[in-house]
């Protein structure tokens, strides 16, 4: 393995990916095509990932790794950001501004309230 890229956190996404296709492939076996269509996507991603680790363009392989773990910390900040608005829910009301659809918290119980976006300076009424 020596030059080569190895296993890395994208190539460990890109198994589990084709473990769980292949299940769902499995689990769908009465419809024949979305059996074959998970079993090929399942090849497809243990294929590419095998390819991954042998390959010895390093630089691509950590571009393409840093790729994912950007994408992975956007889909952790969304799954924070709905869990604090799960937790501040009987405390506050979230709104997204009209204009820009920026996510606006204003207090329970305080009736009508003009509110002004931050981010855009809209101005809309709402009632909390």
């Amino acid at each position: 393995m020596a030059g080569r890229n190895g296993y890395d956190a994208f190539s460990m996404f890109l198994l589990v990916a084709a473990m769980v296709l292949l299940i769902l492939a499995r689990v769908f076996y009465r419809a024949p095509f979305l059996a074959v269509v998970f079993q090929l996507g399942s090849w497809a991603a243990l294929i590419y990932c095998i390819w991954r680790v042998l390959s010895r363009d390093l630089y691509k392989r950590q571009r393409e790794n840093a790729k994912y773990y950007e994408k992975q910390q956007a889909v952790l900040r969304w799954f924070r950001s709905l869990k604090d608005r799960w937790q501040q829910r009987k405390e506050y009301k979230f709104f997204r501004c009209p204009s820009c659809h920026a996510l606006l918290r204003v207090p329970r119980g305080k009736g009508k309230l003009l509110l002004t976006c931050r981010k855009c300076g809209n101005r809309f009424e709402r009632k909390s």
